[in-house]
């Protein structure tokens, strides 16, 4: 076994290397680059070695210099995570050429599944299904629409060396197809270095569904069942869960001997990932394989009780698997979330700056958090913006969902946007909860984004009495101040007018020893809480039930977030009630006349000049964000008067970018 290993990563996978690293008495070395000096990841770390800029291409992809980083602090072994060079043969080769160990595949088996047209040859001839479509690199445009008249449309373009959702794009006619071979070969070669593209039939209403396979040196190669991974945007996965509420026990022990059996054919060793897309017939086919970690496998180990980390190291130490197929045991539900930095008002658009308050949920055996940040850490431009991964497990998939309810309900952060709410409504969907999706559901369901203040909440007089209680708590603190004559002491009234999306409800709300009840609607709730006004959370329980809403207060309203729902409540007199009704309502200011950036991010290019007549849905710029190109375009008519902005200008959320006559 090594003594010393270096975590060639960042975030919360480099921080969950490290902890289990630690459990198993090895110290470890962080790297990081000038952005992330102050991670976690580095904190965690017994040494921590600065490897260069921020932009990943100097440091986290800068093999040299990770390579130093080793001789340096004499690592004996590498652990790459995922991204960055956790798929590069090159980077595990060098490794290797130094009498460095390389906690992954040896580089035969990372660059034969690494190369999508490769491992599709590879599947075929282990017997795996594979999806129609090209076995060759396309040489330009003309070539992919010679296949695509062959298999017909809708077709997905995709990049050699790509993932993550980047350097792809779904065609469904000529003109599909010219522009997205175009914006997949640039997402290529900003993501990858690599621009080669090739095309295969795309399934309509499909599911995402992988296997997790571990394989030793000493020639034996296991899987450890499946996790669905369908709940999707932009072909970034969003929930993971295992077991898949679709599959049945023969689909199921099918994709296992498949998966087994590719991973045979490249003698794999150490933990990976058979990917596969399955039609609503459970047929399925061979998507990709993933040499490397996956950010969803803590869901595997859960319900298998097993350590993917672990294993890892210790099958790269040349230590045998200690079980075979027959005794992996897989035991109930788990599902986990992915908080990222983005808001969903917006699209989902990334976003970034400091946490000002971080504040996960408690963790248990029930619930785990996966982070690499803390209150303060920058959510850097620079990288992918994911905060943590919550995952919960129960006996049953229900008990799971609610433990994650909870859990996410817990979940305070503050200072950039984030998914949360989104996360939150997405598991009380009926459609997750019947298990009936696809990798189309959020599209299907939230095609202009997912606004949390228009969402119905399912029990509105738990809003309504909750903010009765905190106002009533806020009044309460109120009328302590000093100097009050005597005999004239300020007395706060039991009867207040909740202001809940514009109608008003009339309650009464008597304080009670560790609380408040509250009469609305004809009964009485019992609200028992310790919360004190300027806690982000309002903990304690309504009528026995435990409760747990996020609180903030803007002006005169409070903001109250729970299960994917946000809503701004106004607690009143009566009198003040009736003079609400009869003030005007301000309206936002008209900025149709623009094209905003609606995210941050460097503009990549301005298509139109001033004095250019553009039509609605006409390309006028292209902003890139997450070596992502977002196009923007024309939303009606009309005719460029100005352009604010230039090609190479970094832009901010809303910074106009051209002015329309």
């Amino acid at each position: 076994m090594f003594s010393k290993i270096l975590v060639a990563n960042r975030g919360e996978i480099a921080c969950r290397v490290i902890t289990t690293a630690r459990r198993m008495g090895l110290r470890t070395v962080a790297v990081y680059s000038e952005a992330d000096q102050k991670s976690r990841h580095v904190a965690l770390a017994d040494e921590a070695v600065l490897i260069g800029p921020p932009p990943s291409s100097e440091s986290y992809l800068a093999i040299e210099r990770i390579l130093q980083a080793c001789h340096e602090t004499g690592a004996e072994a590498v652990h790459p995570g995922y991204g960055f060079l956790s798929e590069n043969s090159l980077f595990a080769q060098r490794l290797s050429d130094t009498g460095i160990v390389f906690i992954g595949p040896q580089p035969r088996a990372i660059t034969s599944m690494g190369d999508k047209i490769t491992s599709k040859q590879l599947a075929v001839a282990a017997g795996v299904n594979t999806i129609p479509g090209s076995n060759e690199v396309l040489r330009d445009v003309e070539h992919a629409l010679a296949i695509v008249r062959e298999i017909d449309y809708p077709v997905m373009l995709k990049a050699s060396a790509g993932g993550g959702g980047k350097g792809m794009r779904v065609a469904r006619d000529d003109a599909e197809c010219r522009e997205g071979f175009q914006r997949a070969t640039n997402e290529a070669r900003a993501s990858f270095g690599d621009e080669r593209l090739f095309v295969e039939k795309y399934i309509e209403d499909p599911r995402h569904i992988e296997i997790q396979v571990l394989g030793d040196s000493h020639g034996t190669v296991v899987h450890l069942g499946e996790r669905e991974c369908s709940l999707q945007r932009r072909h970034q996965k969003v929930i993971e869960e295992a077991p898949s509420p679709f599959l049945d026990d023969t689909t199921r022990a099918a994709m296992g001997q498949q998966a087994v059996a590719l991973a045979r054919a490249v003698d794999y060793q150490s933990a990976g990932t058979v990917e596969f897309i399955v039609d609503a017939q459970r047929n399925f086919y061979f998507l990709e394989m993933n040499t490397r970690l996956q950010v969803e496998h803590p869901v595997t180990e859960f319900i298998t009780g097993l350590d993917l980390v672990e294993l890892m190291i210790r099958i790269a130490a040349g230590e045998a698997l200690p079980f075979s197929q027959s005794e992996v045991k897989l035991t109930g539900w788990a599902i986990e979330a992915r908080v990222y930095a983005e808001d969903p008002v917006r699209n989902f658009l990334p976003s970034c700056g400091r946490l000002v308050r971080y504040l996960p949920p408690a963790e248990s055996d029930k619930v785990r958090v996966d982070s690499g940040v803390g209150p303060g850490s920058e959510v850097s431009i620079y990288y992918d913006p994911m905060i943590a991964k919550v995952i919960t497990q129960g006996a049953t998939r229900e008990q799971a969902i609610a433990h994650l309810r909870n859990a996410l309900n817990e979940f305070y952060i503050q200072g950039v946007s984030h998914n949360i709410s989104f996360l939150a409504a997405l598991i009380e969907h009926k459609r997750f909860r019947d298990g009936h999706f696809t990798t189309n559901m959020i599209a299907e369901e939230y095609a202009d984004g997912f606004h949390p203040s228009d969402a119905v909440h399912e029990d509105p007089a738990l809003l309504i009495t909750v903010a009765a209680s905190i106002h009533r708590r806020h009044m309460d603190r109120a009328a302590q101040i000093d100097g009050q004559l005597a005999g004239y002491e300020r007395k706060v009234s039991d009867r207040w007018v909740v202001v809940f999306r514009g109608e008003l409800h009339n309650v009464e709300a008597r304080t009670v020893v560790g609380g408040h009840e509250v009469d609305y609607g004809g009964q009485t709730y019992r609200l028992l809480s310790d919360w004190q006004y300027g806690q982000p959370l309002f903990k304690g329980s309504i009528n026995g039930s435990p409760i747990c809403i996020q609180v903030e207060r803007h002006n005169l309203k409070y903001r109250l977030f729970h299960s994917g729902r946000q809503v701004d409540i106004m607690v009143l007199t009566p009198r003040a009630a009736e003079l609400w009704t009869c003030m005007p309502v301000k309206e936002p200011p008209d900025m149709s006349k623009y094209l905003l950036s609606p995210m941050p991010g460097l503009l990549a290019q301005v298509i139109v000049d001033v004095g250019d007549d553009v039509q609605s849905g006409q390309d006028l710029a292209v902003v890139e964000a997450m070596k992502m190109e977002n196009v923007l375009r024309a939303e009606c008519d009309g005719r460029v008067s100005k352009v604010l902005a230039g090609t190479g200008d970094t832009v901010a959320v809303d910074q106009p970018i051209l002015e329309f006559e």
